[in-house]
């Protein structure tokens, strides 16, 4: 089996799934001016009230003027995004509000019911927390990129060119961070969705199992440089690659299985997060096998220099 080879279709099959998502997320910023993605109230700061209604469910024209009863130039919580939560409950998001405002909203929706009004949920960000959690988050992935690149660099200082091991890993993960980049900014524009900190959390884990894997692949490698020096490196490198194969997709394979029934079964406060994981899995799985091992074949054959000329006399 030699994967290697068609290393430039598997660059071309990467291509093809991260354009459509960074297009989308430049849709988002030139259309909305708040950047690539619809971020929640954990990154732009408001309020989230989930609120069940056991008596007669008010229709969403009533809620809105409610908020904007309660709407003060301190509190502007006036034109509020309102979503149904099953057949009787509403999730309501607005700029942010204290509690005394909460207290004298559900007062008032109580008035509107015939039965009782109980907060599922009740959440309050200012903005400029929201925006101190936004830049913690960058810092975060950045911190954990270059603790990646030097952890990876160390591994591998016995073998010739470390660096570029580690190089091929955060490229693999940059992929990776793309991809469920362009499925969330794809995901907000027809479904509505919005990252929030467990999409964080999700990013960072995809982050940790992509180089997790790389890393099994890179380590077979590097077995393999000290057992076959005399054999060709693209050789060597595919024959690493199909050592592990089996244990990459089945390793990965468990993990999605299980997030798949976590999807379909797992309820609507999780699924959000369960898919976005499902697609960095199976990202990483795949920048694992066929992005980060042929990245290494391409650096060492340098074949950059022939990519917009003659090729060489075999």
């Amino acid at each position: 089996m030699n994967i290697i080879k068609n290393r430039y279709l598997y660059f071309l099959i990467s291509l093809l799934v991260i354009v459509p998502g960074v297009v989308f997320m430049i849709l988002h910023w030139t259309s909305t001016g708040q950047g690539p993605l619809a971020l929640g109230i954990d990154f732009r700061g408001g309020s989230l009230l989930e609120v069940q209604f056991a008596g007669t469910l008010p229709s969403t024209d009533t809620i809105n003027a409610l908020y904007t009863q309660f709407s003060t130039p301190q509190e502007p919580i006036a034109g509020p995004i309102i979503q149904p939560l099953g057949n009787n409950a509403y999730s309501i998001q607005s700029a942010p509000m204290n509690d005394a405002t909460e207290s004298s909203l559900l007062a008032a929706m109580k008035t509107k019911t015939d039965g009782a009004v109980t907060v599922l949920n009740f959440t309050s960000v200012s903005a400029s927390i929201g925006a101190e959690v936004t830049r913690a988050a960058g810092i975060a992935i950045l911190l954990a990129a270059a603790a990646i690149l030097l952890y990876i660099w160390f591994a591998f200082r016995s073998v010739d060119h470390s660096v570029r091991y580690g190089t091929a890993a955060i490229i693999a993960m940059l992929h990776d961070v793309l991809v469920v980049l362009g499925v969330e900014a794809m995901l907000g524009y027809f479904l509505h969705w919005e990252a929030d900190s467990l999409f964080l959390t999700a990013v960072l884990t995809v982050i940790g199992f992509s180089v997790h894997d790389t890393i099994v692949v890179f380590d077979r490698i590097r077995e393999n440089a000290n057992i076959y020096r005399r054999v060709d490196y693209e050789t060597m490198v595919n024959h690493s690659v199909v050592q592990t194969l089996d244990r990459s997709i089945n390793t990965q394979l468990t993990v999605m299985f299980t997030l798949f029934a976590l999807a379909l079964f797992g309820g609507d406060s999780i699924r959000h997060f369960v898919i976005i994981l499902l697609v960095g899995i199976f990202s990483g799985t795949y920048s694992s096998i066929f992005n980060a091992s042929p990245i290494l074949v391409v650096w060492e054959k340098q074949e950059w220099k022939n990519w917009f000329g003659r090729k060489a006399e075999a």
